[in-house]
This record gives structure tokens, sequence and C-alpha cells, in this order.
């Protein structure tokens, strides 16, 4: 019976440790994790302006978020990218229903209401189809660069300008939505975006 009790001591005493140093690494590490996480979420939503476009920290100022939603898409955040203190682009997070869930976009659009570029922050699209939106041999999003609000935003196959991910024809319809109503949303709240900067 001792013997039981003492080893039911030992194992608990040693659970009791373990516990103890799990909780410890955790509270040691929870900095240097959230510090990756930011670091990770930045580039990700940074990733779409060029190297050299800008010289500030734009997620360190988010822009107040629209009171108003688009129709097909949600804007989730907005940061204002400025060069030697002249706003350069605007940044917006939005997420669109994709077939398989949401999918979330960083989108970069200039001063000028150009599309610089787009890149998927988060997605749950099917494998091989739908999931090929990341697929850096395909870089589908990188045919929407340099197109205005004025194009035509839509798959060719519903006469506008846009080619389709293969098999994946739901995906590509919220992707081509949701980056212009981002247009749109710019296009509408331009001098609050760019704080009543004018641009011919």
């Amino acid at each position: 019976m001792k013997r039981l009790i003492r080893d039911m001591g030992v194992l608990l005493l040693t659970g009791a440790l373990a516990l103890s140093a799990t909780l410890a690494l955790r509270h040691w590490t929870s900095a240097a994790v959230a510090d990756a996480e930011k670091q990770l979420n930045s580039r990700q939503r940074l990733a779409v302006l060029p190297e050299g476009s800008y010289d500030n920290q734009p997620l360190d100022s988010p822009l107040p978020r629209p009171a108003a939603q688009r129709p097909n898409s949600r804007i989730l955040a907005a940061y204002r990218a400025t060069l030697a203190g002249k706003p350069v682009a605007i940044v917006l997070v939005t997420q669109a229903q994709g077939y398989a869930g949401p999918i979330m976009l960083s989108v970069a659009i200039a001063a000028d209401g150009r599309l610089i570029g787009s890149q998927v922050v988060e997605q749950q699209e099917s494998p091989g189809l739908g999931a090929h939106l990341v697929d850096p041999q395909l870089n589908w999003l990188s045919q929407f660069a340099n197109h205005q609000l004025g194009d035509r935003w839509a798959l060719k196959r519903d006469q506008g300008d846009f080619d389709q991910l293969a098999g994946a024809t739901v995906t590509s319809r919220a992707v081509i939505g949701a980056l212009q109503e981002a247009l749109r949303y710019f296009d509408e709240q331009r001098s609050v975006l760019l704080e009543g900067a004018t641009h011919d």
C-alpha cells in the first residue's frame, strides 16, 4: 500500500512539474509567437506593394473601417502607404465568399485608382481547383494588375476581360467581384483614404 501511495505521489509530482514547465515555456515564448504572427501578417498584407514604393509602416496606422459594406464582399481593413509623406497607395483587406468558404485578399490600389496587385491572405478552396488561386506557377492574380474600375470586371465567358481558374468558376467570379468592389470603394472614398490629396 505504501508503495502504491509513493508511486502515485511520484506520478502526481511528475505531472505537476511537466505542467509547470509547459506553462512557463508558453509564457516565455508567447511574445515571440505573437511577434512572429504580426510579422507574417505584415508580410502577407504588404506583399502587394512593390519594394521601395513606400517608406512608412502602413499597418501601424489603420484607416477607419467603412460603415457601408459592398454587395458581394466585405472590406475588413484599410491602410495608407506613403513615400516622403505623400500617399502612394491604399491597401485594402477584403473578404468574399468562395466556393468552399471565405477568401481573404490583400489589394493594393495606386493613388490614381489603378490596381497595383492582389494576394490571397486566407482561403479554403478545394485543392486542385479553387486552391490554384495561390499557385505561384499559375500566378492567376497577376492578370488584374494595372486594371482600373472602368475595365470589364468579369470572366471572358461573361464578356469580361479576365481568364478564369480552370474548373473554379465560382472562385474566379468571387475574386473578380471582390477586386472590382475594392476599386469601387476606393473610388467612392478616394479623398478620405488619401487625406484630401489631389491627383491628375
